[in-house]
Formats: C-alpha cells, sequence, structure tokens
C-alpha cells in the first residue's frame, strides 16, 4: 500500500482539525521536556500545518470573492 505524502495527509484533515494539531504542537514546543531534536521536528511540522491551513483559508476567500462578485451583478 502507498504511504500517503505530508500534503495528502493535510488534504483530509479540515481547517479545524489542522488547528487543533498546530495547537498540540505549540504545547510539545512550550513543553521544557521536549528535546532540541524533538522540537525541530514538532516545528517543521507546525510550519507544515501553518502553511496548510493558510492555503486552505485563501482558497476559500478567492472562493468568497467570486461569490460575491457575482451577487454584486445581479447574478445569485
Amino acid at each position: 500500500m502507498k504511504k500517503k505524502s505530508s500534503e495528502e495527509a493535510f488534504e483530509e484533515l479540515t481547517v479545524e482539525q489542522a488547528f487543533s494539531q498546530l495547537e498540540q504542537v505549540l504545547q510539545k514546543l512550550e513543553d521544557s521536556d521536549t528535546s532540541l531534536e524533538e522540537a525541530f521536528t514538532f516545528y517543521e511540522k507546525g510550519i507544515r500545518l501553518l502553511k496548510g491551513c493558510t492555503e486552505k483559508l485563501d482558497r476559500v476567500e478567492k472562493q468568497m470573492i467570486v461569490l460575491r462578485g457575482g451577487m454584486e451583478d445581479g447574478n445569485e
């Protein structure tokens, strides 16, 4: 069975799930028991989650702009 890439796995998450995971990552980074090596791993995961969330939110924003533009022209 083919393993999913991190991007494919992220696409299956809702924005809420991704933000929840990001909160968990932040807690781990703030934990004084987290080793430096673990911190780097969590940091990388956090950056990927943040980037993915930003991309999803940007897509939704663009869709909303398109929809609002159609409504301004009298089209619903």
